[in-house]
């Protein structure tokens, strides 16, 4: 090679070399399917991160549990075995009552008191996760729960002996106190569960009523509204205290923009699903009044239990949220 091409190589390596270090990736993992409202957010919120950086900061969503399952990626973040990820708070409500405060029934009903739940959470929150080295970046709500059954259900002793989905551990003492038969499946897992007679009811919203096909299987949504469980991002707090300030701002910029975002579809998404299970043959029905009186009963139970096992934090938090606007 002449000196001119030496010198161009050189050149060109350097450049190279400049380019790959001055991107950092991140490994976003995620529970549900690409479909999924939540995961379409995460992907637009990673397009807007790498934007807003100037590609200084790439972050990859892997979808659908491919990379680590729903119950294992907290853990995966704080470990920094993945940079940020997506968990469902209620899943680690054994771990910390506050992480299950959104899944207690009825104590949030709508978009709007589910919004006063979070304001009152989320100094806590923050508070905790920080102390396990991690960041929260935003939370975003699922549509309000449903009961799902294959024949219609006008009261809690109808959920008697069924086998009940369970995804965390509100819903595993839901069918306790229903007297149902819990049986714990993820998103990821419910329609094979369903397929094979594993499940024949459970509560959880439109959204991934419909991702999982539920109507091939199941034909009766009760649309008893019990409770709005939230979604959130969370980010490694070493890898993003690694980041330069302005790509920093940029991350905390596109989560702001995306739990405005998120919310927003949750409330949208709630009517198209609920339409796509009726257009493919699912029965859509208003709870009936003794139903919602039953399970009201069992949300006050699960809500004097939460009370003692949080304490005065937990009590401190139900005050806030509950204190006049």
């Amino acid at each position: 090679m002449n000196p001119f091409g030496r010198v161009l190589c050189a050149i060109l390596l350097a450049t190279l070399t400049v380019t790959v270090q001055a991107q950092t990736r991140w490994d976003l993992p995620a529970a549900y399917p690409t479909s999924n409202f939540h995961t379409q957010n995460l992907v637009q919120f990673a397009t807007e991160v790498e934007r807003a950086s100037g590609g200084k900061l790439k972050i990859t969503v892997h979808a659908n549990a491919s990379l680590f399952k729903a119950p294992e990626i907290k853990r995966a973040v704080q470990g920094g075995q993945a940079q940020a990820g997506e968990i469902l708070l209620s899943n680690f409500a054994n771990e910390w009552p506050i992480f299950g405060v959104d899944a207690l029934p009825f104590l949030a009903e709508s978009y709007e008191a589910s919004m006063r739940l979070y304001q009152a959470q989320r100094p806590a929150l923050k508070q905790r996760l920080a102390k396990q080295g991690m960041l929260l970046l935003y939370a975003v709500p699922w549509p309000p729960q449903a009961v799902v059954a294959k024949r219609p259900i006008t009261a809690a002793a109808d959920l008697k002996g069924v086998k009940w989905r369970a995804y965390n551990p509100a819903t595993s003492r839901m069918a306790e106190l229903l007297g149902a038969q819990p049986v714990t499946v993820q998103a990821a897992e419910l329609a094979q569960a369903m397929a094979t007679g594993v499940v024949e009811a459970y509560m959880s919203s439109a959204a991934t009523s419909y991702e999982a096909r539920t109507y091939e299987h199941i034909k009766y949504y009760i649309d008893v509204q019990a409770w709005l469980p939230k979604n959130a991002v969370l980010a490694n707090q070493a890898a993003f205290e690694a980041l330069a300030p302005t790509v920093q701002a940029a991350l905390l910029k596109a989560a702001a923009a995306a739990e405005t975002r998120g919310w927003e579809l949750s409330r949208l998404k709630n009517t198209e699903y609920q339409q796509l299970l009726k257009d493919n043959g699912m029965t859509i029905l208003p709870a009936p009044a003794r139903l919602k009186q039953d399970l009201q009963r069992i949300g006050t139970v699960m809500l004097n239990e939460w009370l003692q096992q949080a304490g005065a934090e937990g009590r401190a938090l139900i005050d806030a949220y509950r204190k006049p606007t």
